[in-house]
């Protein structure tokens, strides 16, 4: 949640700054910035997207490691509700936040008849994308954009908390 923190300061709807608490580094995925928190109760997976040379967009990771040690995506009993992907891009800063249920319903969390992903995509509204499923995902994927350099944005952020 560095980005979120360290850059801009958000207010719940009663005018309290959105602090996280039981705020843990994970050891999976340190180069996301993987991590987890409550944030107003809600229980939050917090990765950051990273640039990739050769695809448009963001990558992230978001799996976990089973019993065994090996990485399979989230199932839908796990105990989170939203996963957060920070975004930036040289002056441009920004947050997916995807409910657990929308997760579920892309394919990305498995559930009893259908394995989810591992790492997927995000496009934040500065990508230009040039393909249709880049397009298709992006335009998904707005819903859940919020551009935390616009106050609005900030607002809007505030009341999902």
């Amino acid at each position: 949640m560095e980005v979120l923190l360290n850059e801009i300061t958000l207010k719940s709807n009663d005018g309290v700054d959105l602090k996280p608490i039981d705020f843990v580094l994970e050891k999976e995925s340190k180069e996301y910035k993987a991590c987890r928190f409550l944030l107003n109760g809600k229980r939050i997976i917090s990765r950051t997207s990273k640039i990739t040379p050769k695809k448009k967009g963001q990558f992230v990771t978001f799996y976990k490691r089973n019993n065994s040690g090996v990485i399979e995506p989230f199932f839908e009993n796990d105990s989170f509700d939203f996963f957060l992907v920070n975004a930036k891009l040289s002056n441009q800063l920004g947050v997916f936040v995807f409910p657990k249920s929308v997760l579920i319903h892309k394919g990305i969390i498995s559930t009893k008849t259908k394995e989810g992903k591992r790492a997927f995509r995000v496009y934040s509204p500065w990508d230009v994308v040039d393909t249709k499923q880049a397009l298709a995902t992006q335009k998904w994927q707005f819903a859940y954009f919020y551009d935390l350099k616009n106050i609005l944005d900030q607002n809007r952020f505030a009341k999902l908390f």
